[in-house]
């Protein structure tokens, strides 16, 4: 029934599919990108151009490109239409943004760090343009990293001047009053209470706009940034301890842009492209897709600042292109199939489709025009604001299954892409036309990577598995002001190690398949792989997130799991057990209803017996950033979840005695 339709043309993959990356000669079984011959010399990607070479250079690139188009956008409630900043606005804004910092008697140059606290919108982007111009170095802060740990930045950074956005964030710095805080740089206005506070501290308050109109009319000049000037202090908040403070140069991140868009072709941005903005720009992944936009001279729309409305803005905006994250497509397919599953004839249709659009995949066919686009899909393109042609996916693994569905339903390039913040941000990105799931693509043009032995949990690079290392353009220049952590980074041959474990694939491709931390033994000796053990049950229908946890002095491990809701419920429901989601968490036959499958599915992917949990307790809430359980990242605070369910743990171990 694909046929109905207007034909679209098939994509051109850059690549042979079945050979996508180079393997170099030599013990180590380096792999690098076939799109750049230098690559083979282990001479990594850099630029596109020599005449661009900064963030600096990027930005007027693309204003020259736009011929003044617009730039920035945003809406003043969620009834209003966008409005538009251009780029030569944008530029100017920055400019004496800038200047208006210098004028508050702070130096120009690498040495000069400026803290920047606020959500996704307008001025920050002035702010890091700004930045720019006097070739200072922007440290983003954010919620997730905690009152605290934006407290330790300030003050390891040394930084006396802070952008800070609102009333809330400011409560919130003078909560864990930084010593080297001076001054302060409002967004929004302030409260009378929120001002004494700040005059009581002795701290200097200016507004975004007095900072503006004092750097235009002080007639300073611009002092660029030259290629290896850092851009940037990338604050990570790990797993445990204080933040690390990730410091990437100009060439860092244009490298990475270089490399995606030369992986891209002729769907790369452009002008007229609109993206998103609405994950983190705290965060890399959010960072360089936004510069990869200025750079190609297209336009950024700022969500509103709640993620609750982000549907609204998607339809409002109607981007082109946009970077998402798993636990957003995760319930756009959950949200589908919750739809499907009351009705048998809507499950067939849907099967019909999946499978029709599939086909439509395997010869190269993105498209969102045929019938079953109509009939079904329309309503989730229209969701996304029905334009969207680019999805670049990333910070965590993403389900096959999901992946195939976004891939059908959206009609548009979705590429899935394997980083860390220590590389900027994708080191590897599937290709155009690869339909194929379970892998994250070849490296990128910036970077080579290999695979080290890991024998402690029975990876070698003899079967093609290892622990992924990474050398290149994007790599970092080391965490700041911490020359022990940053030399336990690297091995001896300059090869930043992730911490992921890989196998290479027959056609070249990289797949993602364990972590090599959090390791311990059991009682007995056995190794137990946490991450690997939750990845599997998490394959289970009922099982949302799962943490698992053992120690050395026990025989057995144990979890504690969120149930995924709509699916519990629907099993409920159909066996006449009433409650609300707290309550049947607390039932003896949701409980063995769950534990039963996570073993039969542990079963089936191979985990042994002492892989096997004994006992599991479940939980209603799921662990997220706001309760502080996952990292930024969206990866699990073990030691927090740990602390946090304690007594939950311990009764279970007393209860299998």
């Amino acid at each position: 029934m694909s046929c109905c339709s207007r034909r679209s043309a098939p994509v051109r993959p850059p690549v042979l599919l079945k050979d996508q990356s180079e393997n170099l000669k030599g013990a180590d079984h380096i792999h690098v990108s076939k799109l750049y011959k230098d690559a083979k010399n282990e001479k990594f990607m850099s630029f596109l151009t020599n005449e661009v070479q900064t963030l600096y250079e990027s930005f007027n690139h693309g204003s020259y490109a736009s011929n003044n188009g617009p730039c920035l956008g945003w809406r003043e409630s969620l009834s209003s239409p966008y409005q538009w900043m251009t780029y030569d606005e944008t530029l100017l804004r920055a400019k004496n943004f800038g200047s208006g910092l210098l004028a508050l008697g702070l130096s120009p140059g690498k040495n000069t760090f400026i803290c920047l606290y606020s959500h996704n919108r307008p001025e920050w982007i002035l702010c890091e343009q700004g930045c720019y111009t006097q070739s200072m170095v922007l440290v983003p802060l954010s919620d997730t990293l905690g009152p605290q740990s934006c407290s330790f930045i300030i003050n390891q950074t040394g930084t006396g001047v802070v952008i800070v956005e609102d009333d809330k964030k400011v409560n919130s710095l003078l909560d864990w009053l930084p010593t080297k805080l001076s001054k302060l740089i409002v967004i929004n206005p302030l409260h009378s209470d929120t001002l004494r506070r700040i005059k009581n501290s002795a701290i200097q308050v200016y507004t975004f706009d007095e900072v503006e109109n004092l750097g235009s009319i002080s007639n300073i000049i611009e002092r660029p940034p030259v290629p290896e000037d850092l851009c940037t202090i990338c604050y990570t908040s790990g797993t445990t301890g204080n933040p690390k403070g990730v410091m990437l140069s100009h060439r860092n991140v244009m490298a990475c842009i270089a490399s995606v868009f030369l992986q891209l072709g002729e769907h790369k941005p452009q002008v007229g492209d609109v993206l998103i903005s609405f994950l983190p720009l705290s965060h890399m992944l959010e960072r360089t897709c936004e510069n990869a936009l200025f750079y190609a001279g297209g336009s950024v729309g700022f969500y509103s600042g709640n993620i609750k409305d982000l549907a609204n803005d998607l339809k409002a905006l109607k981007p082109t292109i946009m970077p998402a994250v798993p636990r957003l497509l995760n319930r756009v397919y959950d949200k589908m199939h919750l739809d499907i599953n009351g009705s048998p004839f809507k499950k067939f249709f849907y099967h019909m489709a999946i499978k029709s659009k599939e086909a439509d995949l395997k010869r190269f066919i993105i498209r969102r025009n045929s019938l079953w686009d109509v009939l079904l899909f329309k309503r989730v393109q229209e969701s996304f604001g029905g334009r969207l042609r680019l999805m670049v996916v990333g910070s965590a693994p993403l389900a096959g299954h999901v992946l195939t569905f976004i891939r059908c339903s959206l009609g548009c390039i979705v590429a899935e892409g394997f980083g860390m913040t220590e590389a900027v941000a994708p080191v590897t990105l599937t290709v155009l036309g690869d339909h194929v799931t379970g892998h994250v693509g070849p490296p990128l043009p910036c970077c080579g990577i290999k695979l080290v032995d890991i024998p402690e949990m029975g990876y070698f690079m003899s079967n093609n598995q290892g622990e992924i290392c990474i050398k290149g353009t994007s790599v970092f220049k080391g965490y700041f002001k911490e020359p022990e952590r940053t030399a336990t980074a690297f091995d001896a041959s300059g090869w930043l190690h992730t911490g992921d474990v890989g196998e290479w694939n027959s056609n070249g491709t990289l797949s993602v398949i364990d972590r090599k931390k959090h390791i311990f033994k059991l009682s007995q000796g056995e190794y137990i792989i946490p991450e690997k053990i939750e990845g599997i049950y998490q394959k289970s229908s009922y099982v949302y997130q799962v943490f698992v946890y053992g120690e050395s002095l026990k025989s057995c491990i144990i979890a504690i799991v969120v149930p995924r809701v709509e699916n519990l419920k629907e099993w409920a429901v159909q066996n006449n057990i009433p409650g609300t989601l707290s309550v049947l968490c607390n039932n003896a036959e949701v409980k063995t209803l769950i534990m039963d499958d996570m073993n039969a599915i542990g079963k089936e992917y191979g985990l042994k017996s002492y892989e096997q949990v004994k006992d599991i307790y479940l939980h209603p809430d799921p662990f997220s950033i706001n309760n502080n359980l996952l990292t930024a990242a969206l990866k699990s605070r073990r030691e927090q979840i740990r602390n946090y369910f304690k007594p939950q743990l311990d009764d279970m171990y007393q209860n299998l005695k």
